[in-house]
């Protein structure tokens, strides 16, 4: 019965390991700039590689290699984040601009059409 929810349970966070990963890496591909994609990739590269080791521990059960394992999640938690912010903190200091959500459109315009107090032109 053990066996088998911890059986489960490693499948279960596996699974969620390569599911953001593989959302990290679409989110690398397909965002438009450097800060967007140090984002997604310092949280859900962090998120996927937390899940999956933290099933590859729970695999290897109380040994050693477990111990390393933990060790290699902690790092990887400290790591990703820092490299991410180090990252986007050369770009801005570099001055890389960030991309607007809406290249073609002014900020400044209000969206809806303009109060003409009543007046039709």
């Amino acid at each position: 019965m053990i066996e088998t929810i911890r059986f489960w349970l490693i499948a279960v966070l596996l699974g969620l390991g390569v599911f953001f990963t593989l959302v990290s890496t679409i989110g690398v591909i397909r965002l438009p700039d450097i800060y967007a994609r140090a984002h997604t990739a310092s949280q859900t590269d962090t998120l996927g590689a937390g899940f999956a080791l933290a099933g590859v521990a729970l695999a290897f059960g109380w040994e050693q290699a477990a111990v390393y394992t933990v060790l290699l999640l902690f790092f990887v938690f400290i790591t990703n984040p820092t490299a991410a912010h180090a990252i986007a903190r050369s770009a801005a200091e570099t001055g890389v601009e960030p991309l607007l959500a809406d290249e073609g459109t002014d900020p400044d315009e209000t969206d809806g059409p303009a109060e003409t107090d009543g007046e039709t032109t």
